[in-house]
């Protein structure tokens, strides 16, 4: 862990409003991370309906991946920048996240694969870029939102994910859990991994740090904003919560005792599906929205549910992972585990809009608040109220300035 908390940029409520009020914006001066001036968005203004969508489509680099072995022994991967003319295709099957036992039953002829534009081990682009953490959610894994981490690394951010043996999708069907603290552990780590791996090597900006999480992710990264210093800001997805949890190793249950843990004084964003079932924004995100450190903003996405934030409903026939299982005849298993068939298919299914309807709003609002956070675009783009009429799907958006 690095000593001391640096200052970070804090979203001022004038410029939020400034931007969907006016038609136009002034480019940012801001400095990209290569050194060199850059505009907000566009080489000249950016309109309020412009803005709105300014992050949705990929961004100009190339991205490369790779993976690397935490001292624990589990898993990282991580998305970058790449040099330009970077080709290629990524897939991943989650059925390699699995146990063997239970790989062996998973015999459907349903597609099981995700991939990304992407080349394997490409070499980095010139220039520094910031890092942000991911933290995937309970019986999850570390890839299980490439739809939004190869994203953030088009847009210039170097992004790693652990595989938390705590709680991931190996461990967690087979009724093996972990502490809360092993998790912000796995970030801590990961995060020294980047800035002293040797391909990374003067392409990571250290001083320019964030924290991306799903479901029991948006936990560990509030959680990791207030124990690992240099955090400089956070993004709860389908979550929330500022506790910490013990898990038992006995039971199915992803929980088993809860206390309070601080609340971390740096910048936050908090994205939710309205129609969530596992996480319900009115009990879950609300309340820790309600208790962040200013300043702090909370989008609710109309018609989504708690996978809108993964790419598993792209799997299965459209049915997820739960799809997977049942075209596998292991129906009688999800029956006996209902907390599985809820995680594994909430929000994939009508009336809650298919995934691909969201996910452009849900890149472009991370996009746009991290590149705020980072000191990228001085004012922030497309992130005020004012947009939320703006998408296919009804989004809410609610601003505590600081």
């Amino acid at each position: 862990m690095r000593s001391g908390r640096r200052h970070t940029p804090r979203i001022a409520l004038a410029t939020i409003v400034a931007l969907a009020a006016l038609a136009g914006a002034c480019s940012s001066s801001a400095k990209n991370p290569s050194g060199s001036p850059t505009t907000s968005v566009q080489p000249g203004p950016v309109v309020a309906i412009d803005a709105a969508t300014a992050y949705e489509a990929a961004g100009p680099n190339p991205v490369g991946v790779t993976t690397r072995t935490l001292p624990t022994g589990n898993k990282v991967e991580i998305w970058y920048p790449a040099v330009k003319g970077t080709t290629g295709t990524v897939t991943y099957d989650v059925r390699d996240f699995l146990a063997p036992a239970i790989k062996a039953l998973i015999k459907g002829n349903l597609n099981a694969t995700f991939s990304i534009a992407a080349g394997r081990d490409a070499p980095v682009a010139a220039g520094r870029f910031p890092i942000v953490l991911f933290s995937h959610g309970f019986s999850g894994m570390r890839l299980q939102s490439s739809y939004l981490t190869s994203h953030l690394a088009s847009w210039g951010m170097v992004v790693a994910a652990p595989d938390h043996p705590s709680r991931d999708l190996f461990h967690a069907l087979q009724g093996q859990f972990g502490t809360a603290a092993s998790a912000v552990a796995d970030l801590s780590a990961t995060l020294q991994l980047v800035e002293h791996d040797a391909q990374l090597e003067g392409h990571v900006d250290p001083a320019r740090v964030a924290a991306v999480g799903h479901s029991a992710g948006g936990a560990t990264v509030a959680a990791a904003a207030a124990q690992i210093a240099g955090i400089d800001g956070y993004v709860s997805l389908a979550s929330g919560t500022f506790a910490n949890r013990t898990s038992s190793s006995s039971s199915t249950a992803a929980t088993t005792s809860t206390t309070t843990a601080p609340i971390a004084p740096v910048p936050s964003l908090f994205v939710a599906g309205a129609d969530d079932q596992v996480a319900p924004p009115a009990t879950v995100t609300r309340p820790a929205f309600a208790a962040a450190h200013t300043p702090t903003e909370l989008w609710i996405i109309d018609k989504s549910g708690h996978n809108v934030f993964d790419d598993f409903c792209t799997l299965g026939g459209g049915k997820g992972i739960i799809g997977l299982a049942e075209a596998s005849g292991l129906g009688g298993f999800l029956d006996a585990q209902p907390q599985f068939r809820k995680l594994g298919q909430d929000g994939c299914f009508p009336p809650d809009a298919p995934v691909r309807t969201a996910w452009p709003i849900i890149r472009h609002v991370v996009t746009a608040w991290l590149r705020h956070l980072f000191g990228v675009d001085r004012v922030p783009v497309g992130l005020s109220a004012g947009v939320a009429t703006r998408y296919p799907l009804k989004v809410t958006i609610e601003v505590r300035p600081g």
